[in-house]
Protein backbone atom coordinates (compact mmCIF):
# COMPACT_ATOMS: atom_id res chain seq x y z
CA UNK A 1 0.00 0.00 0.00
CA UNK A 2 1.48 3.56 -0.80
CA UNK A 3 1.19 6.00 2.05
CA UNK A 4 1.07 8.92 0.41
CA UNK A 5 -1.21 11.23 3.50
CA UNK A 6 -1.02 10.75 7.22
CA UNK A 7 -4.70 8.83 6.79
CA UNK A 8 -3.21 6.27 4.73
CA UNK A 9 -2.07 4.26 7.60
CA UNK A 10 -5.38 3.74 9.19
CA UNK A 11 -6.09 1.47 6.18
CA UNK A 12 -2.86 -0.09 6.45
CA UNK A 13 -3.35 -0.77 10.19
CA UNK A 14 -6.45 -2.13 9.45
CA UNK A 15 -5.13 -4.86 7.55
CA UNK A 16 -2.26 -5.72 9.54
CA UNK A 17 -3.87 -6.07 13.03
CA UNK A 18 -6.10 -8.69 14.10
CA UNK A 19 -9.57 -7.14 14.89
CA UNK A 20 -9.45 -7.16 18.68
CA UNK A 21 -6.39 -4.57 18.38
CA UNK A 22 -7.54 -2.51 15.47
CA UNK A 23 -11.05 -2.23 17.65
CA UNK A 24 -9.56 -1.44 20.71
CA UNK A 25 -7.27 1.26 18.96
CA UNK A 26 -9.94 2.70 16.55
CA UNK A 27 -13.21 2.45 18.88
CA UNK A 28 -14.69 5.05 21.34
CA UNK A 29 -17.30 4.82 23.65
CA UNK A 30 -21.29 4.18 23.55
CA UNK A 31 -22.28 5.15 19.91
CA UNK A 32 -19.13 6.94 19.15
CA UNK A 33 -20.36 10.23 18.99
CA UNK A 34 -17.60 12.41 20.51
CA UNK A 35 -15.12 10.51 18.44
CA UNK A 36 -16.67 11.72 15.52
CA UNK A 37 -17.50 15.17 16.58
CA UNK A 38 -13.65 15.51 17.55
CA UNK A 39 -12.52 14.97 13.54
CA UNK A 40 -16.01 17.12 12.40
CA UNK A 41 -15.26 19.93 14.90
CA UNK A 42 -11.84 20.32 13.46
CA UNK A 43 -12.59 20.06 9.87
CA UNK A 44 -14.94 23.41 10.93
CA UNK A 45 -11.49 25.45 11.79
CA UNK A 46 -11.06 27.41 8.22
CA UNK A 47 -7.63 29.37 8.54
CA UNK A 48 -6.93 32.05 6.39
CA UNK A 49 -5.30 32.00 3.28
CA UNK A 50 -2.52 35.26 3.00
CA UNK A 51 -0.13 35.62 -0.40
CA UNK A 52 2.14 37.66 -0.95
CA UNK A 53 3.82 37.51 2.87
CA UNK A 54 7.59 36.22 1.90
CA UNK A 55 7.51 32.99 3.89
CA UNK A 56 10.61 31.56 2.78
CA UNK A 57 12.46 31.46 6.32
CA UNK A 58 9.67 29.15 8.00
CA UNK A 59 10.29 27.33 11.21
CA UNK A 60 8.69 24.77 13.08
CA UNK A 61 10.83 25.37 16.14
CA UNK A 62 9.33 25.66 19.52
CA UNK A 63 10.00 25.39 23.28
CA UNK A 64 7.46 23.53 25.48
CA UNK A 65 8.60 22.69 29.42
CA UNK A 66 11.94 24.02 28.88
CA UNK A 67 12.47 21.58 26.05
CA UNK A 68 13.79 22.32 22.72
CA UNK A 69 11.48 20.27 19.99
CA UNK A 70 11.76 20.63 16.26
CA UNK A 71 7.84 20.75 16.21
CA UNK A 72 4.45 21.84 18.79
CA UNK A 73 3.78 18.26 18.69
CA UNK A 74 4.36 15.23 21.31
CA UNK A 75 3.40 11.71 20.77
CA UNK A 76 0.14 11.07 23.29
CA UNK A 77 0.34 8.18 26.04
CA UNK A 78 -1.03 5.11 24.11
CA UNK A 79 -1.78 1.72 26.12
CA UNK A 80 -0.42 -1.74 24.48
CA UNK A 81 1.75 0.02 21.99
CA UNK A 82 3.92 -3.28 22.09
CA UNK A 83 0.99 -5.34 20.98
CA UNK A 84 0.97 -3.27 17.94
CA UNK A 85 4.19 -4.09 16.50
CA UNK A 86 7.39 -5.83 18.03
CA UNK A 87 8.19 -4.34 21.50
CA UNK A 88 6.18 -0.73 19.73
CA UNK A 89 7.79 1.51 22.62
CA UNK A 90 10.63 1.05 21.56
CA UNK A 91 10.17 1.75 18.05
CA UNK A 92 7.89 4.40 19.12
CA UNK A 93 11.16 5.75 21.19
CA UNK A 94 13.40 5.78 18.63
CA UNK A 95 11.47 7.50 16.07
CA UNK A 96 10.46 10.66 18.09
CA UNK A 97 14.30 10.96 19.11
CA UNK A 98 15.03 10.86 15.71
CA UNK A 99 12.24 13.69 14.96
CA UNK A 100 13.32 15.59 18.32
CA UNK A 101 9.47 15.42 19.41
CA UNK A 102 8.71 14.19 23.35
CA UNK A 103 7.17 10.42 23.40
CA UNK A 104 5.09 10.53 26.68
CA UNK A 105 4.98 6.72 27.85
CA UNK A 106 1.94 5.38 28.86
CA UNK A 107 1.57 3.56 32.61
CA UNK A 108 -0.06 0.37 30.49
CA UNK A 109 2.57 -0.31 27.90
CA UNK A 110 4.02 -3.86 27.30
CA UNK A 111 7.83 -2.23 27.29
CA UNK A 112 8.52 -1.12 30.35
CA UNK A 113 10.06 2.33 31.56
CA UNK A 114 13.52 1.48 31.94
CA UNK A 115 13.65 -0.05 28.49
CA UNK A 116 12.05 2.92 26.72
CA UNK A 117 13.90 4.85 27.84
CA UNK A 118 17.28 3.08 26.94
CA UNK A 119 15.92 2.78 23.72
CA UNK A 120 15.34 6.11 23.38
CA UNK A 121 18.92 7.58 24.31
CA UNK A 122 17.40 10.18 26.34
CA UNK A 123 14.54 11.19 29.26
CA UNK A 124 11.11 10.71 28.03
CA UNK A 125 7.42 11.91 29.58
CA UNK A 126 6.26 9.55 31.56
CA UNK A 127 1.68 9.02 32.22
CA UNK A 128 0.53 7.90 35.09
CA UNK A 129 -3.90 7.28 35.74
CA UNK A 130 -5.30 8.16 39.13
CA UNK A 131 -5.21 4.81 40.98
CA UNK A 132 -6.46 3.13 44.04
CA UNK A 133 -3.57 1.69 44.58
CA UNK A 134 -1.44 4.59 45.74
CA UNK A 135 1.47 1.95 46.00
CA UNK A 136 1.74 1.26 42.89
CA UNK A 137 1.31 4.90 41.73
CA UNK A 138 4.52 5.84 44.16
CA UNK A 139 6.39 3.36 43.50
CA UNK A 140 5.61 4.31 39.52
CA UNK A 141 6.69 7.85 40.38
CA UNK A 142 9.81 6.76 42.20
CA UNK A 143 10.79 4.66 39.53
CA UNK A 144 10.56 7.68 36.71
CA UNK A 145 12.20 9.56 38.38
CA UNK A 146 14.65 7.98 39.78
CA UNK A 147 15.35 6.92 35.62
CA UNK A 148 15.22 10.78 35.10
CA UNK A 149 11.82 11.29 33.77
CA UNK A 150 11.31 15.38 34.68
CA UNK A 151 7.71 15.50 33.19
CA UNK A 152 4.60 13.57 34.31
CA UNK A 153 1.33 13.87 32.32
CA UNK A 154 -1.36 12.89 34.72
CA UNK A 155 -4.33 11.74 33.64
CA UNK A 156 -7.69 12.48 35.65
CA UNK A 157 -10.16 11.78 33.14
CA UNK A 158 -10.89 8.09 33.99
CA UNK A 159 -12.99 7.47 37.58
CA UNK A 160 -14.62 4.68 35.41
CA UNK A 161 -14.05 3.21 32.18
CA UNK A 162 -15.96 4.55 29.28
CA UNK A 163 -18.24 1.75 27.78
CA UNK A 164 -16.66 0.49 24.89
CA UNK A 165 -19.06 -1.39 23.08
CA UNK A 166 -16.26 -2.13 20.34
CA UNK A 167 -13.90 -3.93 22.39
CA UNK A 168 -17.04 -6.72 23.47
CA UNK A 169 -17.94 -7.39 20.08
CA UNK A 170 -14.43 -7.24 18.92
CA UNK A 171 -12.97 -10.28 21.57
CA UNK A 172 -10.79 -7.37 23.41
CA UNK A 173 -13.01 -8.01 26.04
CA UNK A 174 -16.46 -10.54 26.89
CA UNK A 175 -17.42 -13.78 26.68
CA UNK A 176 -14.88 -16.45 25.36
CA UNK A 177 -12.11 -13.58 24.96
CA UNK A 178 -8.93 -15.41 24.83
CA UNK A 179 -10.03 -17.95 22.58
CA UNK A 180 -11.53 -15.06 20.15
CA UNK A 181 -8.18 -13.39 20.18
CA UNK A 182 -6.29 -16.43 19.43
CA UNK A 183 -8.37 -17.63 16.44
CA UNK A 184 -8.33 -13.91 14.70
CA UNK A 185 -4.47 -14.24 15.28
CA UNK A 186 -4.26 -17.07 13.44
CA UNK A 187 -5.70 -15.03 10.69
CA UNK A 188 -2.78 -12.19 10.83
CA UNK A 189 0.19 -14.02 10.20
CA UNK A 190 2.23 -11.50 9.70
CA UNK A 191 1.02 -9.97 13.09
CA UNK A 192 1.54 -13.12 14.47
CA UNK A 193 4.79 -13.65 13.31
CA UNK A 194 6.25 -9.72 14.52
CA UNK A 195 4.15 -9.79 17.62
CA UNK A 196 2.80 -12.91 18.64
CA UNK A 197 5.79 -14.79 18.40
CA UNK A 198 8.98 -12.09 18.23
CA UNK A 199 7.21 -9.63 20.11
CA UNK A 200 7.34 -11.70 23.39
CA UNK A 201 6.62 -11.05 26.27
CA UNK A 202 3.11 -10.09 26.00
CA UNK A 203 3.83 -7.97 29.26
CA UNK A 204 2.87 -5.08 30.87
CA UNK A 205 6.43 -4.33 31.82
CA UNK A 206 5.54 -1.12 34.50
CA UNK A 207 2.89 -3.11 36.01
CA UNK A 208 4.90 -5.96 36.41
CA UNK A 209 7.74 -3.90 38.10
CA UNK A 210 5.62 -3.31 40.82
CA UNK A 211 3.60 -6.63 41.03
CA UNK A 212 6.66 -8.96 41.05
CA UNK A 213 5.12 -11.00 38.48
CA UNK A 214 4.40 -11.23 35.02
CA UNK A 215 0.86 -9.36 33.96
CA UNK A 216 -0.78 -10.73 30.63
CA UNK A 217 -3.60 -9.07 28.67
CA UNK A 218 -5.90 -10.85 31.70
CA UNK A 219 -4.50 -9.82 34.10
CA UNK A 220 -4.28 -5.64 33.14
CA UNK A 221 -8.10 -6.04 32.06
CA UNK A 222 -9.31 -7.57 35.55
CA UNK A 223 -6.71 -5.26 37.51
CA UNK A 224 -7.19 -2.01 36.02
CA UNK A 225 -10.80 -2.85 36.54
CA UNK A 226 -10.72 -3.10 40.37
CA UNK A 227 -8.21 -0.26 40.24
CA UNK A 228 -9.97 2.56 39.10
CA UNK A 229 -10.70 5.25 42.09
CA UNK A 230 -14.40 7.59 41.49
CA UNK A 231 -13.64 9.21 44.91
CA UNK A 232 -10.44 11.12 43.92
CA UNK A 233 -10.28 14.84 44.09
CA UNK A 234 -7.96 17.36 43.44
CA UNK A 235 -6.87 17.42 47.56
CA UNK A 236 -5.81 13.88 47.01
CA UNK A 237 -3.98 14.75 44.64
CA UNK A 238 -1.53 16.82 46.36
CA UNK A 239 0.63 14.08 47.62
CA UNK A 240 1.97 13.57 44.42
CA UNK A 241 2.25 17.40 43.36
CA UNK A 242 4.43 17.37 46.70
CA UNK A 243 6.15 14.33 45.86
CA UNK A 244 6.91 15.03 42.28
CA UNK A 245 10.29 17.35 41.34
CA UNK A 246 9.47 17.95 38.05
CA UNK A 247 6.52 19.23 35.98
CA UNK A 248 2.92 18.25 36.12
CA UNK A 249 0.43 18.33 33.07
CA UNK A 250 -2.89 17.28 33.61
CA UNK A 251 -4.79 15.38 30.77
CA UNK A 252 -8.28 15.29 30.43
CA UNK A 253 -9.77 18.73 31.22
CA UNK A 254 -12.91 19.71 29.31
CA UNK A 255 -14.13 22.41 31.14
CA UNK A 256 -13.01 25.95 31.97
CA UNK A 257 -13.66 25.39 36.13
CA UNK A 258 -11.98 22.38 35.80
CA UNK A 259 -9.04 24.10 34.46
CA UNK A 260 -8.89 27.15 36.97
CA UNK A 261 -8.76 24.10 39.32
CA UNK A 262 -5.61 22.48 37.78
CA UNK A 263 -4.03 25.96 37.92
CA UNK A 264 -5.32 26.56 41.98
CA UNK A 265 -3.71 22.47 42.19
CA UNK A 266 -0.67 24.41 40.90
CA UNK A 267 -0.50 22.02 37.30
CA UNK A 268 2.39 23.27 35.08
CA UNK A 269 0.35 22.35 32.17
CA UNK A 270 -2.56 20.50 30.92
CA UNK A 271 -4.34 18.37 28.35
CA UNK A 272 -7.92 19.16 26.65
CA UNK A 273 -8.79 16.39 25.74
CA UNK A 274 -11.54 14.12 25.80
CA UNK A 275 -9.41 10.62 26.06
CA UNK A 276 -10.34 10.11 22.15
CA UNK A 277 -13.91 9.91 22.70
CA UNK A 278 -13.27 6.72 24.67
CA UNK A 279 -14.45 8.35 27.60
CA UNK A 280 -17.89 10.06 27.92
CA UNK A 281 -19.41 10.16 24.57
CA UNK A 282 -21.64 13.59 23.71
CA UNK A 283 -18.74 15.23 25.28
CA UNK A 284 -17.97 18.36 23.53
CA UNK A 285 -14.81 18.01 21.07
CA UNK A 286 -11.36 19.19 21.86
CA UNK A 287 -11.41 21.73 19.11
CA UNK A 288 -14.52 23.10 20.40
CA UNK A 289 -13.52 22.89 24.19
CA UNK A 290 -9.93 24.37 23.82
CA UNK A 291 -10.81 28.64 23.21
CA UNK A 292 -12.23 28.71 26.11
CA UNK A 293 -9.91 26.85 28.41
CA UNK A 294 -7.20 28.52 27.02
CA UNK A 295 -8.87 31.79 27.80
CA UNK A 296 -9.60 30.90 31.15
CA UNK A 297 -6.07 30.06 32.18
CA UNK A 298 -3.83 32.54 29.83
CA UNK A 299 -0.84 32.51 30.88
CA UNK A 300 -0.66 30.78 33.78
CA UNK A 301 0.07 27.01 32.69
CA UNK A 302 1.01 25.93 29.28
CA UNK A 303 -2.27 24.23 27.30
CA UNK A 304 -2.02 21.22 25.43
CA UNK A 305 -4.96 19.28 23.85
CA UNK A 306 -5.44 15.98 21.65
CA UNK A 307 -8.65 14.49 19.80
CA UNK A 308 -8.91 14.12 16.18
CA UNK A 309 -5.71 15.31 15.08
CA UNK A 310 -4.48 13.38 12.16
CA UNK A 311 -2.41 15.91 10.01
CA UNK A 312 -0.06 18.36 10.28
CA UNK A 313 -3.05 20.63 8.85
CA UNK A 314 -5.00 19.92 12.40
CA UNK A 315 -2.26 20.62 14.14
CA UNK A 316 -2.08 24.48 12.70
CA UNK A 317 -5.59 24.59 13.79
CA UNK A 318 -5.45 23.74 17.26
CA UNK A 319 -2.43 25.80 17.89
CA UNK A 320 -4.73 28.76 16.36
CA UNK A 321 -7.74 27.61 18.71
CA UNK A 322 -4.85 28.18 21.73
CA UNK A 323 -2.79 25.72 22.12
CA UNK A 324 0.82 25.49 22.56
CA UNK A 325 1.59 22.15 22.25
CA UNK A 326 -0.67 18.98 20.04
CA UNK A 327 -0.56 15.37 21.30
CA UNK A 328 -0.73 12.95 18.08
CA UNK A 329 -2.77 9.76 19.41
CA UNK A 330 -4.07 7.25 17.10
CA UNK A 331 -2.47 8.76 14.11
CA UNK A 332 1.36 7.63 15.29
CA UNK A 333 -0.15 4.49 16.46
CA UNK A 334 -1.97 3.42 13.19
CA UNK A 335 1.74 4.23 11.63
CA UNK A 336 3.19 1.93 14.27
CA UNK A 337 1.03 -0.60 13.02
CA UNK A 338 1.50 -0.42 9.94
CA UNK A 339 5.23 0.26 9.31
CA UNK A 340 6.84 0.47 13.00
CA UNK A 341 9.64 2.94 13.74
CA UNK A 342 9.78 3.72 9.84
CA UNK A 343 6.14 3.96 9.50
CA UNK A 344 5.97 6.58 12.56
CA UNK A 345 8.94 8.53 11.29
CA UNK A 346 7.24 8.74 8.12
CA UNK A 347 3.98 9.94 9.60
CA UNK A 348 5.93 12.71 11.63
CA UNK A 349 7.46 13.68 8.54
CA UNK A 350 4.17 13.97 6.77
CA UNK A 351 2.96 15.81 9.94
CA UNK A 352 6.17 19.00 9.36
CA UNK A 353 5.40 19.04 6.17
CA UNK A 354 1.48 19.63 6.24
CA UNK A 355 2.23 22.17 9.25
CA UNK A 356 4.66 24.22 6.28
CA UNK A 357 2.19 23.89 3.79
CA UNK A 358 -0.60 25.51 6.02
CA UNK A 359 1.23 27.94 7.43
CA UNK A 360 2.88 29.27 4.37
CA UNK A 361 0.07 29.55 2.77
CA UNK A 362 -1.77 31.04 5.72
CA UNK A 363 1.12 33.99 5.75
CA UNK A 364 3.11 32.75 9.15
CA UNK A 365 6.79 31.72 9.56
CA UNK A 366 6.79 30.55 13.38
CA UNK A 367 4.73 28.42 15.89
CA UNK A 368 4.70 31.80 17.84
CA UNK A 369 2.82 33.78 15.14
CA UNK A 370 -0.20 31.24 14.73
CA UNK A 371 -2.92 32.22 17.21
CA UNK A 372 -6.78 33.56 16.51
CA UNK A 373 -5.64 35.85 13.78
CA UNK A 374 -4.70 32.63 11.34
CA UNK A 375 -8.64 31.88 11.68
CA UNK A 376 -11.10 33.30 8.82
Amino acid sequence: MIISSPTDFREAARRRLPPFLFDYLDGGAFGEETLAANRAALAEVHPRQRVLRNVSDLSLKTRLFGEDTAMPVMLAPIGLGGMMRQRGELQVARAARAAQVPYILSTVSVCPLADVIEASGAPIWFQLYVLKDRGFMRHALERAQALGVTKLVFTVDMPLPGARYRDAHSGMSGPAAPLRRALQAMTHPRWSLDVGLMGRPHDLGNISDYRGMPTDLSDYIGWLGANFDPSITWSDLEWIRDMWKGEMIVKGILDPEDARDAVRFGADGLVVSNHGGRQLDGALASARALPAIAEAVGKDLTVLVDGGVRTGLDVVRMLALGAKGVLLGRAYVYALAAGGEAGVARLLDLIAQGMQVTMALGGVTSVEDIGPDLLA
